[in-house]
């Protein structure tokens, strides 16, 4: 009985924690406007990039984060997955398309863009090994 309920109270609390990914570039540009937030664009490989999904399961996933996210970011991602079984709807894919053309000429994975809320680039980085509280930091650090 004990683990039943204990899976059960894992399972509710869960998407309490669980990031807030945008997709639409324009709708994030209004919801940081009216909440006064900055905006995190994450380019990524899903099923592919190894620093990606080690920023994703050290960073994104982490209670810290997702706690602190909710509250002064606005997360956007910009996925590139390369297996077909996990291919974005065509039009999603231009918009991501056109993201990267715009902030990731380059083409790096993962490439971590900070945005105000007109769009305008206050800075990047990518993957680095460190703490949660770390990574904010560094992301704050473009926004002053």
């Amino acid at each position: 009985m004990n683990k039943i309920l204990l899976l059960f109270i894992c399972l509710v609390s869960l998407p309490c924690f669980s990031q807030d990914w945008r997709t639409d570039f324009e709708k994030s540009k209004t919801i940081a406007t009216q909440e006064n937030k900055t905006i995190i664009l994450v380019f990524q490989g899903s099923d592919w990039c190894a620093p990606c999904i080690k920023l994703d399961k050290e960073i994104w996933n982490t209670e810290e984060f997702q706690i602190y996210a909710k509250e002064h970011f606005v997360m956007l991602q910009a996925d590139f997955p390369k297996r077909k079984k996990n291919a974005l709807a065509e039009k999603q894919q231009e918009h991501n398309d056109k993201l990267a053309e715009r902030y990731n000429t380059n083409g790096y994975f993962p490439y971590v863009v900070v945005l105000d809320s007109d769009g305008k680039m206050l800075g990047s980085t990518g993957y680095k090994k460190t703490t949660p509280s770390e990574y904010i930091k560094l992301l704050e650090s473009f926004n002053k």
